[in-house]
């Protein structure tokens, strides 16, 4: 037993700071090793005085020798807090250094900062030779020259706050080009704040440079606040070592939060989930095998956040991407719900119909509600009519109508949420905490234990006293002379290795989360994901002596006398376009005659949004090409569209996309490889220009890449309204010109955007075109553009799938319009009455994502996404979707289930009696939306738990009308040649913008 048995958490919100001491050699005792507790406010600049007035108090209340304490933990908002409040004060300028010779120059670094956050932190930015392609090997080696010339600028800048940011840095476990980069910064630039990416999150390259930026920001306020800690620590006569806690449950060393501090960010949810489950005994044990998912509920004064505790007792993670005060991010966050309840939430009664929030007294709780002697109906009245609390005589005469009433509205919000929450019809436990959990029910429907366990108001600081210590690697390997099981072993032993050089006593170690994730279209790479997680050795953390140095060399002034909060310069704001009245810039060509319509950037937005819905999926996602057509926007380019009758008979229209693995466009991001690979056709073929550019499929990015093509940055042609595929498929030869007019893809090229080009000139068969050109795009990274066969006029009229461009924005503007008028509950019915009413589209099924495997269908690698069904709404929304048909789901019930390569393939119902049929497949279009925002869910954010509506969507009769349509874009080119297609609807052609909206 160590000869230091106790702990300190701390857990520092924005109303209270919560203390403990915990004993660890009585965790199985009935007070769960809590010996002392406190609840205070929060003081405000300076978090310390709470903090030091917190754990002053627990130690009088312990009275126990200083020496028995083995370490302080603290779980804190206040870093996430300085960048949420956009105080200038505390956020430095930053400098960005890109490592990349060729790509992510279309998209630079704070493409998609909010204003204010860009204002305030945007130094600089630059690029140097570097970076990765996907299989480790180098894109380019690093220049020294390069690397000293922006120091340079960086210096004249006054500049003292870096970010490197490589591509594919995550798997650098070779060249290590971002430390390569540091050592020379900091040696040209001595004693400046430098953060490499790589050392921040993991792939994605926008989302990991942005939590980068955010991190280095606020580098000297953590250290000045760390600080701080370390002197109430002095002042308290407490030696013992400070750790903070992580998003992920686990604990950083002090040193290491001062140099990451955005690890810290959403630490305060998972300590009072983790807390919640150990004070309840919910797998605390430390037996694997005995431990379950649990929910945990924390109601405060005016909301309820609610969390999923995996059987790791870790919180389940976040979709793959985050905001943070506007800016996306990729680092892990808990998976947490909010609801609009509390104790403080306004209890109303309207023509005896009983509501509860969303609107709360909130810190005024004690003197507004009616126990309390206040004037207001709220939640804890109602909680307080069988609880000792405040003075039960002023609700006494409440009548039990509205008493029962609120009870209900209550019980249904949280047995809602609690849904939302489970991946299983199984009964689950359910954890109450917080301040508010008294007007909790004593029971909830799909809920096997409900708990509410001592200590629940301390809960968060509990969680922070018993954090762990972890190791997380995520890596992307080759499959090709090995088995993946032995990939997984090797991964597991090296994130094994990294929790015990941040401190975990081997033996106490175990593999928390392990996911392994095949790259689409690239073959033998797979990229796994492991955390491993331990006890605190007794000898804690090991710390860099250096960086300890620098902090006590350090002035303390700053810390107690911060300056009044600054502001960033005066930011001009575009207000929100009136999306009822707007209509679109489409004016006539003055020599043609031609309607030409002109993006503006709202366009481009919707566009955006509504190529993702029609990618099904797949695709990739547009917004990396959404910023780069955003920015060619604001510098004055203009892009036009026009219809597809308004091509002239002799017109040459060039068409393509890209090729190859979305995993590799979230790291180059949107790049000028279509327009090489454009070049290198025209140069080929003898073209100085053509007359009209189109793209070979809507769904995704590619819906997008056209427009940028076309734009006056580029060739200055105007884009088609039209593709080859009205949707997106896997393959290059899954398009209507392969149905229609086979031979036609070559010639035709692909370019890397590094230099390196191909051009096909002949092929027997089209099917052999994708697979020569893929083998050729593996050699480029993975991802190339593509430019197919130049086309005519006629052939676009005859074969292509028309007004698709037209279909994305008006899907797109259904989502903003849903999202702008609170309505987005009913975003998909409208999104169907635009593509043609029931007859063109159906609700396939509404629930929640419960799980996404993978597995093998004769030789090929599938996904599945499973998806339950949602509990029934409350009486009003089921009211107002009985009166829409289009709000009838076509399955209901059971669960369904949709294999996927990339692009949804088909629908399959299962009832809850087993009996199976599918209810769509391709060539019609499966789009799985977000039930909350009505945005499309590509593969990579398929997640358990999201809640989803499931649209079904008639495809165009240029994939019906013939069997060669059926067998390239049906089921059986997708290798399920036991499938016999049923049509979903009648297609209806979607309306041309540039039609409609023509200023004549």
């Amino acid at each position: 037993m160590s000869a230091t048995p106790y702990r300190i958490g701390v857990d520092v919100g924005g109303t209270n700071t919560d203390s403990v001491i915990l004993d660890i050699r009585a965790t199985k005792s009935s007070n769960r090793g809590v010996i002392a507790q406190q609840k205070t406010p929060t003081t405000s600049p300076n978090v310390t005085d709470g903090i030091e007035t917190a754990i002053r108090s627990v130690l009088e209340q312990a009275n126990i020798p200083r020496e028995e304490i083995a370490c302080l933990i603290i779980g804190t908002t206040h870093f996430v807090n300085a960048i949420v409040e956009q105080d200038a004060r505390r956020l430095a300028k930053v400098a960005i250094i890109r490592l990349s010779k060729t790509y992510t120059r279309e998209v630079p670094p704070f493409s998609d900062f909010p204003p204010v956050l860009k204002e305030i932190m945007n130094g600089h930015y630059g690029y140097v030779d570097g970076g990765l392609h996907i299989d480790g090997s180098q894109e380019a080696p690093i220049k020294e020259a390069q690397v000293v010339e922006q120091c340079a600028i960086i210096k004249e800048k006054e500049i003292d706050a870096v970010v490197i940011s490589g591509i594919f840095s995550p798997i650098d476990d070779h060249f290590h080009q971002e430390d390569q980069v540091r050592k020379i910064i900091l040696r040209e630039l001595p004693g400046i704040d430098v953060v490499c990416s790589s050392e921040v999150s993991q792939l994605g390259l926008l989302e990991r440079e942005n939590a980068s930026i955010l991190n280095v920001s606020i580098l000297k306020f953590a250290r000045r606040t760390i600080r701080g800690f370390k002197a109430a620590m002095k002042r308290l006569n407490l030696t013992c070592a400070l750790y903070l806690t992580q998003n992920d449950g686990t604990l950083i060393d002090a040193t290491s939060a001062a140099r990451l501090p955005i690890r810290t960010f959403s630490s305060g949810p998972t300590n009072s989930m983790r807390g919640a489950a150990y004070l309840g005994g919910i797998g605390s044990d430390g037996n694997q095998k005995e431990r379950t998912a649990t929910i945990v509920v924390d109601i405060g004064g005016t909301t309820s956040d609610i969390g999923m505790l995996l059987p790791s007792g870790f919180p389940r993670q976040s979709s793959a991407y985050v905001t943070v005060a506007g800016v996306k991010v990729n680092f892990g966050m808990p998976h947490v719900e909010s609801i609009g309840l509390g104790g403080g939430s306004i209890v109303r009664v309207n023509e005896g119909k009983v509501t509860v929030g969303p609107d709360s007294v909130g810190n005024y709780l004690t003197s507004k509600a009616t126990v309390f002697g206040g004037d207001i109906l709220t939640a804890t009245d109602i909680g307080a009519t069988g609880e000792n609390i405040g003075d039960a005589a002023l609700v006494k005469e409440l009548a039990e109508s509205t008493i029962k009433g609120a009870q209900a509205r209550i019980k249904s919000l949280l047995e809602r949420v609690v849904d939302i929450m489970k991946t299983s019809p199984a009964p689950l436990p359910v954890l109450l905490v917080g301040g508010g959990s008294i007007i909790a029910p004593k029971e909830l429907a799909g809920v096997s234990n409900l708990i509410c366990p001592p200590y629940h108001s301390v809960a968060n600081a509990v969680g922070a006293a018993i954090s762990k210590v972890g190791g997380t690697i995520d890596i992307i390997q080759s499959t090709a002379d090995r088995p993946v099981s032995k990939v997984v072993e090797e991964a597991k032993a090296t994130a094994i290795e990294k929790a015990v050089a941040a401190g975990a006593v081997r033996e106490t170690i175990y593999v928390a989360e392990v996911d392994t994730i095949p790259l689409q279209y690239v073959a033998n790479q797979v990229r796994i994901i492991v955390r491993a997680v331990g006890e605190l050795s007794p000898d804690g953390a090991p710390a860099s002596k250096a960086e300890e140095a620098q902090e006590e060399d350090e002035e303390d002034d700053a810390i107690y006398n911060e300056p009044v909060k600054g502001q960033a310069h005066a930011i001009e704001v575009i207000p929100p376009v009136d999306i009822a009245s707007y209509r679109p810039k489409v004016v006539r060509n003055p020599k043609t005659g031609v309607p030409e319509w002109f993006l503006s950037e709202t366009d481009a937005e919707w566009l955006s949004d509504g190529c993702y819905v029609l990618g099904c999926a797949g695709g990739g996602s547009p917004y990396s090409q959404f910023l780069r057509l955003r920015d060619q926007l604001r510098q004055g380019h203009t892009t036009r569209i026009i219809d597809s009758t308004s091509l002239p008979g002799d017109a040459v229209i060039y068409w393509g996309g890209y090729l190859g693995s979305p995993s590799v466009s979230i790291e180059r991001l949107a790049g000028d490889e279509a327009d090489q690979a454009f070049q290198e056709l025209m140069e080929y073929m003898r073209h100085d220009s053509f007359d009209a550019v189109m793209g070979v499929e809507i769904g995704g990015a590619n819906g997008l890449q056209p427009l940028t093509v076309g734009s006056t940055k580029n060739h200055d042609r105007p884009v088609v309204d039209a593709d080859w595929m009205g949707r997106a498929y896997p393959t290059g030869w899954q398009t209507t010109l392969c149905v229609y007019a086979p031979g036609n893809l070559v010639p035709c090229s692909i370019a890397s955007g590094d230099g390196r080009a191909v051009i096909m000139t002949k092929t027997n068969d089209d099917r052999s075109v994708d697979d020569i050109l893929r083998a050729s795009c593996v050699e480029m990274g993975s991802s190339a553009g593509t430019a197919g066969k130049p086309t005519t006029a006629d052939r676009v009229v005859k074969y292509a799938v028309r007004n698709t461009l037209s279909l994305a924005w008006r899907i797109g503007r259904c989502i903003a319009r849903a999202h702008a008028t609170n309505m987005a509950a009913t975003v998909v019915e409208q999104m169907i009455d635009e593509v043609g009413g029931c007859e063109t589209a159906k609700i396939l099924f509404r629930g929640k994502i419960v799980a996404v495997e993978r597995r093998l269908y004769k030789g090929h690698s599938y996904g599945e996404l499973i998806i339950l069904q949602q509990q029934a709404d409350d009486e009003e929304e089921d009211t107002e979707r009985a009166a829409n048909p289009a709000s009838i789901p076509v399955a209901t019930g059971g669960m369904l289930k949709i294999p996927f390569k990339n692009e949804n393939i088909f629908a399959r119902h299962v009832s809850n009696s087993g009996v199976e049929r599918y209810v769509a497949m391709v060539p019609d279009l499966i789009a799985v939306l977000d039930t909350q925002s009505g945005r499309a869910l590509g593969v990579p954010e398929f997640r358990y738990g999201v809640m989803v509506t499931v649209l079904g969507i008639a495809c165009s009769p240029r994939w019906t009308d013939t069997p060669r349509g059926l067998e390239i874009g049906g089921p059986a080119g997708f290798g399920y040649e036991e499938i016999e297609y049923r049509p979903l609807g009648r297609y209806v052609e979607p309306r041309s913008v540039v039609m409609e909206f023509v200023q004549d």
